[in-house]
């Protein structure tokens, strides 16, 4: 193999190495946030009665998710639910605002 080709290989094992690792520090930025989805805009895994992304079907779903930024989820407000209760994301399921 010449100077060149190994010169090539290992700049596109290092290219590769470094996208790597670049896609899981995006992945770790980001967390599960319940309950913020609009209606068919959800990622994967929205509870009983769904299937997969975009299968919600009631807007903020308890059950439905969305990736946000890390540390952002418990902290969005995403309007008044009946007798003026603030919605806000949540890291875990919840049980408001679930499909019949």
């Amino acid at each position: 193999m010449s100077k060149v080709s190994k010169s090539v290989v290992i700049a596109s094992a290092v290219a590769t190495a470094l996208t790597g690792i670049a896609h899981q520090a995006a992945a770790q930025e980001m967390e599960k946030c319940y309950g913020v989805a609009l209606a068919g805009e959800n990622d994967c895994a929205a509870g009983p009665g769904t299937t997969c992304a975009g299968t919600s079907t009631v807007d903020y779903q308890g059950n439905a998710w969305s990736l946000v930024p890390a540390g952002t989820c418990e902290t969005m407000e995403v309007g008044m639910m009946d007798g003026d209760m603030k919605r806000m994301g949540s890291l875990m399921p919840l049980e408001r605002d679930m499909a019949s």
